[in-house]
């Protein structure tokens, strides 16, 4: 097997300070393993708050952030990359940070053509102690990702979820909450700026919460998602449109939703580094079009040293993108 990443150091950032921090350790062990695969002499980081530090000690050539959820995916960890001048993977500081705030983020995508639900930001105790509106909703943290602190409020319900007003709860004192959109869960990848396909995700529980996205056999993964031939291709438009107007480059993953019913597609958020799991999504997705992990690794390593001003020290090769291509 050729060794297109011999002779060069990559920094695998995991772990971190989020609640998806479990997540994420699983997320750069593989990638590391990729890498090393690929011939990279591979730095494992779990990142603290000494991040910087640590860096500017071991001196990579590029970093692979392998971060999920706040910190380390909303701009923060970008901005001292940035700082260092040191190429790094996913999306720079202002798309992280934008993509991260969910309310933000709605509007943006919505300006753009994005079908996006309604709702918006609540107190989260007096979320706790009315509807705030009729149910069937969803509560949200504003700012988390992998369905962390996510509760659906179904029709019927006589009070709102009680955890919100908990002292223990740590996810921010405003929630985002938007009605509950009934149908399919969908998925869409997008690299290098083009729609990978569409996945539809069929929860164990019916609901796509944490246990459902990581567990065993916790979800099960339609691909292609079956779905009308018009609405395949729009929920793929938006997954773009949505990466272009949040300023995304690399890898992203959109979330959506689609009632059959009521021929309803929203548009829910999108991922700006998504996950890298065995149970991930958007490696399936590339995998059925016919990119290895590896590759989607090597590919993803190669964008940030392209636009990270690595001096040509790791020339992008064709390959995933053109298939990415053919496939649309």
């Amino acid at each position: 097997m050729s060794k297109p990443l011999a002779g060069h150091h990559v920094a695998v950032l995991l772990g971190g300070l989020s609640p998806e921090r479990e997540v994420s350790l699983v997320s750069g062990a593989a990638c590391a393993g990729a890498l090393e695969n690929l011939g990279a002499k591979v730095s494992r980081i779990d990142a603290g708050r000494d991040i910087a530090a640590v860096l500017t000690r071991l001196a990579p050539d590029v970093c692979f952030n392998a971060l999920h959820g706040a910190w380390g995916e909303d701009g923060c960890v970008q901005g001292v990359l940035e700082t260092l001048q040191i190429p790094y993977t996913h999306c720079g500081v202002l798309a992280s940070a934008l993509a991260m705030d969910k309310t933000k983020a709605k509007a943006v995508m919505s300006a753009a053509g994005v079908a996006v639900p309604g709702g918006g930001l609540f107190n989260r105790f007096e979320a706790a102690r009315r509807h705030v509106m009729a149910p069937p909703y969803v509560v949200k943290p504003n700012s988390e990702g992998s369905s962390v602190g996510v509760f659906l409020v179904f029709e019927g319900a006589n009070a709102p979820p009680q955890e919100l007003a908990s002292p223990s709860w740590g996810l921010g004192d405003e929630v985002l909450i938007e009605p509950y959109v009934a149908g399919s869960e969908l998925a869409v990848g997008v690299m290098d700026g083009k729609a990978m396909t569409v996945t539809e995700i069929i929860p164990r529980t019916g609901f796509y919460d944490y246990e459902a996205k990581y567990g065993e056999g916790g979800s099960r993964h339609v691909l292609p998602a079956r779905l009308p031939p018009e609405v395949f291709e729009q929920a793929k438009r938006y997954a773009e449109l949505a990466h272009a107007a949040l300023g995304c480059r690399g890898v992203t993953r959109s979330d959506l939703r689609y009632d059959d019913i009521k021929k309803v597609l929203v548009l829910l958020e999108v991922n700006t580094q998504p996950g890298m799991t065995p149970t991930s999504l958007v490696p399936e997705q590339a995998a059925h079009l016919g990119i290895g992990f590896d590759q989607l690794v090597l590919w993803i390593t190669e964008d940030a040293y392209a636009r990270g001003g690595a001096g040509g020290r790791a020339q992008r090769r064709p390959g995933p993108e053109q298939k990415l291509r053919q496939s649309n």
